[in-house]
């Protein structure tokens, strides 16, 4: 963990871009409040192949608007070079300054994965198409990405990442520390020399997460998973024993030195501010 000791500590909350106006309002009410935390940026999904860029550019531009920097993700599956580079000028027209750089997962029921396949090229295009004007932040897998083979070749994918030009990384969210802490040593291994920030999913709702994580491959221990079935529709309980154990995560994290963390929110507020008190963070 030494590498990531030296870097201060970010805090970020990551948004989806809303479809309807209810779901506009309510997440510039959950904005209000996370905004109070004073995070060093706010990120915003992108779907893949574009589906969602202009919502999500909608979106970016409010947050820019409302006084806080915001970072629009940006996939590239499924998408042209020529593409890419319209949504990179459009951003850079905008004065955004900031991306999150993805692969993106194949859209249902399309068969080619694009020009660009893999987000270390998406990386490399975004600084041969704009030099230095954007921060870059990357995606990475403590328990390994569901496609990569071994986790060794995931650090090494995850090293193509940072060769082409990344500034940071932050992780997929996962609930046991020491998968973190395993990772980062790894990367170190590697050469690997940037910030990689934890990304943190509170836990709100048991079958939504298990779908969740089914998905992106994210482990969900044996124990976090049968005591979550116990609850049944207690959401309290489920809220509750959900609150214990993230605080707890993060409190783990961070007095070992990790860079801060990325709230995946859901567009909700509530727990995650309630982590962020019980943390004391200011």
């Amino acid at each position: 963990m030494d590498s990531q000791q030296k870097y201060p500590r970010t805090f970020s909350f990551e948004f989806f871009p809303p479809k309807s106006p209810e779901g506009i309002a309510k997440l510039r009410a959950t904005r209000r409040q996370l905004a109070q935390l004073n995070p060093k940026f706010f990120s915003v999904t992108f779907g893949a192949g574009g589906s969602t860029r202009d919502r999500t550019l909608e979106t970016v531009l409010e947050i820019q608007k409302e006084g806080h920097l915001a970072a629009p993700h940006l996939s590239c599956i499924a998408s042209t070079r020529a593409e890419i580079a319209a949504t990179l000028e459009l951003y850079k027209a905008n004065g955004i300054r900031h991306v999150v750089a993805l692969r993106g997962d194949l859209p249902s029921g399309l068969a080619s994965f694009g020009e660009l396949r893999y987000a270390s090229e998406l990386v490399a295009f975004i600084r041969e198409q704009t030099g230095d004007w954007f921060t870059v932040e990357v995606a990475c897998y403590p328990e390994m990405h569901p496609q990569a083979r071994t986790p060794q070749e995931d650090v090494r994918n995850f090293k193509r990442k940072v060769d082409a030009g990344a500034n940071s990384a932050i992780t997929q969210y996962f609930f046991n520390a020491d998968s973190y802490f395993h990772f980062v040593d790894e990367c170190e291994a590697a050469g690997i020399d940037l910030p990689i920030v934890p990304g943190i999913m509170p836990i709100g709702n048991f079958s939504q997460l298990a779908r969740f994580s089914d998905a992106c491959g994210a482990d969900i221990p044996r124990w976090i998973r049968l005591r979550l079935q116990s609850y049944a529709d207690d959401v309290p309980s489920i809220r509750a024993f959900g609150l214990d154990v993230i605080t707890e995560l993060c409190d783990r994290l961070l007095s070992a030195g990790a860079p801060g963390l990325h709230f995946y929110t859901l567009n909700q507020a509530g727990l995650t501010s309630t982590i962020w008190q019980r943390l004391g963070l200011s």
